[in-house]
C-alpha cells in the first residue's frame, strides 16, 4: 500500500507556517506522508514537493492580481496537472481564496475530499463564497471564534481549532529583550518602535512612506526614540532604501517576534502581524493602505465594522485603525506618541489583548488541525 498523499496549498507566508505545522503533526503519525503543492521555505524543510514557491504568489488588490494573471494562471495549471498526476488523497487549502476556491471545485470534481484551513474572509467580503465552500469543502478548519457560527449556520462542517500562533508566540523575558537589542545595535533602555509594514512588496510600496514620514514627527517630539523594522522572508533590502533615505532605521531580517516584543509601540500593516503582535501583548497602531482604483472598486462590497483583526476577535474597538486616505504620518506619530506617554491608555489596551489571546483558543491548534484532516481522510476511504 503506498504512503499518503496530501495536496497542500499556502499563498502567503503566514499560510506557508499554518501548512508546514499541519504537515508536522501529520507525520508524527504518518511519517511516510507525501506532501506536494504550493509553499514556501517552511513547508520545504518538512519535505513537501512543491510546485510554485510563496514569493511567486504574494500580490494583492484587484489591480495587483491582474497585472500578474498570466503568471498565476501558469502556475495554477501547473499545480492542476500535478494533482491529476499524482493523486492526492486529501487536500488542505490553506487561506488564500482567490486561488484556492478555484481548487476546491478541481479537486471536488476529482473526487478529492477538500479540508479548508483557515477561512476566506467572507464576513467581511464575497459571501457568495460560501455557496462555492458548501458545494466542494468537506470540512472547514476556523482559527477566530466568531467564524464557526458563521459556517455552522450555512450547512458546512466546520471546527474551530483555535490559533496556531497562540503556541509559537510569547512574549520575551526582560533579559532576552536586552540581549536582542544590544545585538541589534541598540540602547535597551530608551523606547523602540516596531515597524511591520507588511510581507509583500505592494505592502511596503502603499505602507512604508507614511510610516517613515511619522519617523520624522515621532523623532521631532522624541529624540530618544529607537526603531526596528521587521524584514519579511523573502523581501530585498533594496525595497526599503529610498522609503527610508535617511531614516534611522535598523531591517531585522526575520525575526519578528523579536522585533516587535522588544518594541514599547508597534506600527503595524493589517493582517496576521497584528494577531501576532497582540499575542505579545505589544500596544500597536494598526495602518493599511491600497492603491487608489483597488480600494475604489473593493471598498463597495466590503462589510465590517473594523480591519484590524483584534478588533475583530474581541468585538469591539481595542487598537488605533488608521485605513488608506486616513494614514498619514501626522496621525501615526499621534497615535504612536500617545501609546508611548498615556499609561493608562497602554494599560487598558495591554488588558484588553490579554483577552483577545484568550479567545484566540488554547495552544495545539496545529495538533488539532491535524487531527481533523486525518479524520477526513480515513471518513473518504471508509466511503471509497
Amino acid at each position: 500500500m503506498r504512503p499518503p498523499r496530501l495536496f497542500v496549498s499556502c499563498g502567503e507566508p503566514s499560510g506557508d507556517f499554518y501548512g508546514a505545522e499541519l504537515v508536522r503533526h501529520l507525520r508524527l503519525s504518518h511519517p511516510e506522508l507525501e506532501a506536494f503543492g504550493l509553499g514556501g521555505d517552511r513547508l520545504l524543510e518538512q519535505g513537501a514537493d512543491l510546485v510554485a514557491h510563496t514569493r511567486d504568489l504574494a500580490v494583492v488588490g484587484i489591480t495587483e492580481v491582474v497585472l500578474h494573471l498570466r503568471r498565476l494562471h501558469g502556475i495554477y495549471r501547473r499545480a492542476v496537472a500535478a494533482i491529476d498526476a499524482r493523486r492526492p488523497d486529501v487536500a488542505v487549502l490553506v487561506d488564500y481564496p482567490d486561488v484556492n476556491l478555484r481548487f476546491a471545485r478541481e479537486l471536488h470534481a476529482r473526487g478529492v475530499s477538500v479540508v479548508y484551513y483557515v477561512s476566506p474572509q467572507i464576513w467581511a467580503w464575497k459571501k457568495g463564497r460560501i455557496h462555492t465552500i458548501r458545494q466542494t469543502v468537506a470540512r472547514m478548519l476556523v482559527i477566530f471564534p466568531f467564524e464557526e457560527e458563521i459556517y455552522r449556520r450555512a450547512g458546512v462542517s466546520v471546527r474551530f481549532v483555535g490559533h496556531p500562533l497562540v503556541d509559537a508566540v510569547h512574549p520575551p523575558t526582560p533579559a532576552a529583550r536586552a540581549a536582542f537589542l544590544l545585538a541589534s545595535g541598540l540602547d535597551p533602555a530608551r523606547p523602540v518602535v516596531a515597524l511591520l509594514p507588511g510581507s509583500r512588496r505592494s505592502e511596503i510600496a502603499h505602507n512604508l512612506p507614511p510610516l517613515a514620514g511619522a519617523i520624522k514627527h515621532l523623532l521631532a517630539k522624541r529624540p530618544d526614540l529607537q526603531f526596528l523594522l521587521a524584514r519579511a522572508p523573502g523581501l530585498e533590502d533594496i525595497l526599503f532604501e529610498r522609503p527610508l533615505a535617511g531614516a534611522p532605521v535598523r531591517l531585522v531580517p526575520g525575526r519578528s517576534h523579536d522585533v516587535v516584543g522588544s518594541a514599547a509601540v508597534a506600527l503595524v500593516a493589517s493582517g496576521t502581524a497584528t494577531v501576532e503582535t497582540a499575542l505579545l501583548g505589544t500596544p500597536m497602531v494598526v495602518v493599511y493602505r491600497l492603491s487608489p482604483l483597488t480600494y475604489f472598486l473593493g471598498r463597495p462590497f466590503v462589510s465590517v465594522p473594523h480591519y484590524a483583526m483584534p478588533n475583530l476577535v474581541a468585538g469591539r474597538r481595542v487598537v488605533p485603525e488608521i485605513i488608506q486616505r486616513d494614514f498619514t504620518p501626522e496621525r501615526v506619530a499621534t497615535e504612536a506618541l500617545s501609546l508611548l506617554e498615556d499609561e493608562k491608555r497602554v494599560a487598558d489596551m495591554r488588558r484588553d489583548l490579554t483577552d483577545v489571546r484568550e479567545r484566540l483558543g488554547r495552544p495545539g491548534a496545529s495538533a488539532r488541525a491535524a487531527a481533523a484532516v486525518e479524520e477526513t481522510w480515513l471518513s473518504a476511504l471508509e466511503k471509497s
